[in-house]
Formats: structure tokens, sequence, C-alpha cells
């Protein structure tokens, strides 16, 4: 079983303890593998980080983890903190399958770590992108009130839920003419209709706090100037 226990994508729900127990003695029992995908887990701003299965159950869960959101995505460097019985397996399909991250690259980011300058970078980093999560969750508040910023403890986006009625793919493509890039939740269902609870997937990391609150008021003047459609609530048949 795949998961993201820590903040899932797009929704940014944080698995709850009960069902964490739950699917380890699933796992046990069945024996099983649990791989946790550590998705931007690093980024937790209101409370301690979330702690990984992998230390509660190490036999059963393969960590996966990235630089890909904390460092850059071309660096193409992650790992994985993989069970005993399986390592031997692992390493020899890795070995078969990617030989293309330089030693260089590895070296340099292993020593990066090694002096803590990850987490000096990681501790800035949290400060910056804390800072626009508030200017969002501020500007959602006084300029779109009706809707309700959901996943917000983590990461680098919010979930925003929309008023019962409201067509949030129409609002993603009025916006996008607009310079707003957003993304309704609606384009990671498995059924091409639309769901009964429209809402927006927002992204922050790229963005000053003056860009973020910019938008978000070009955004609720759209809305406010009736050019996006709505769908009577529960209309699940497009």
């Amino acid at each position: 079983m795949l998961v993201t226990p820590a903040h899932q994508y797009p929704t940014g729900v944080v698995l709850s303890a009960r069902r964490r127990i739950d699917l380890l003695d699933w796992a046990r029992t069945s024996g099983a593998y649990v791989i946790e995908d550590d998705y931007d887990a690093e980024y937790r701003y209101d409370r301690q980080p979330v702690g990984a299965l992998q230390g509660v159950a190490p036999d059963h869960v393969v960590h996966a983890g990235s630089l890909s959101k904390s460092l850059a995505p071309g660096l193409r460097l992650g790992w994985l903190v993989v069970p005993p019985a399986l390592r031997e397996e692992v390493v020899a399909a890795r070995a078969r399958s990617d030989r293309f991250t330089t030693s260089i690259i590895q070296a340099t980011v292993a020593e990066f770590v090694q002096r803590g300058d990850l987490d000096r970078h990681l501790r800035r980093t949290r400060r910056s992108y804390r800072q626009r999560r508030d200017a969002l969750i501020a500007a959602l508040r006084q300029h779109l009130p009706a809707c309700r910023a959901t996943g917000v403890s983590a990461g680098l986006h919010v979930l925003v839920r929309l008023p019962d009625g409201m067509d949030a793919i129409h609002l993603a493509a009025t916006a996008a003419r607009h310079g707003i890039l957003l993304q309704p939740l609606d384009r990671y269902r498995s059924s091409p209709a639309p769901g009964p609870h429209p809402a927006l997937v927002m992204g922050y990391s790229r963005l000053t706090s003056h860009h973020i609150e910019e938008g978000i008021h070009h955004l609720a003047t759209i809305l406010n100037s009736g050019g996006v459609t709505t769908r009577p609530v529960g209309d699940d048949n497009g």
C-alpha cells in the first residue's frame, strides 16, 4: 500500500493516529509492505513534524523521501529506507534500472547534509514559506470569506473549498485567462464527472506575499463579476 501520511496531495490531510495503527496492524498481519512517501513533510508550520511510520514498523515500511521540494527537482536525488528483507533486491534493482545520478552531485549533497547546511536551509525556507502561507490564508479571509482553506498545517499548497454549486473547473479556466494559475480538485478524480464538493488547489511556494494578496483579490473580482457559472448542488453527472 502506498500512503502519504504526513501531508497528502492534493487534500493536505494528515493520516490520523488511529488509522496509522490500523494500517501497520494490517501490514504485520498480512505480511504486506507499506510504501511511505514522505511528501513535503519537512515543511510543517504549526506543530511538530509527524513521526514516520517507518520508525514504528521498520520491517514492514519502505520510507521514501526526496530533495525535490526542499532543494531542487533537477538534482534527481532521493532515498529509500528499506526493510532488511528487501535491501539486497532493492539495491540490485536500482543498479539495473538507474545509473544517471552523478557521483559528484551525490558527494556534494552528502557534505551539504553532514555540515548541517540542509538543516539551516530548511529552517530558513520554512520561515519564508510560512509567511507566504499566512499571507494566502489572510487574503482568502479578506477577499473570499465564503471559501475555506484546509490542509494548511504543512506543505507548499492549500486546498480551498468553494461554496456548493460553484464550478471549480470553469473558475480555474477563467482565472488562467487572467494569469492566475490554479488547479481544480476535480483534476485529481478518477472519474471525469465533477465532484459534489468544488475546491481549488493553490500553491504558494514561488510567490511573494504581495503577489499572493494581489492574485486572491483579482480572483475575488472575477467571482464577484458573475463571470463564473454554477451547477446544481449534487450534480455528479456533468
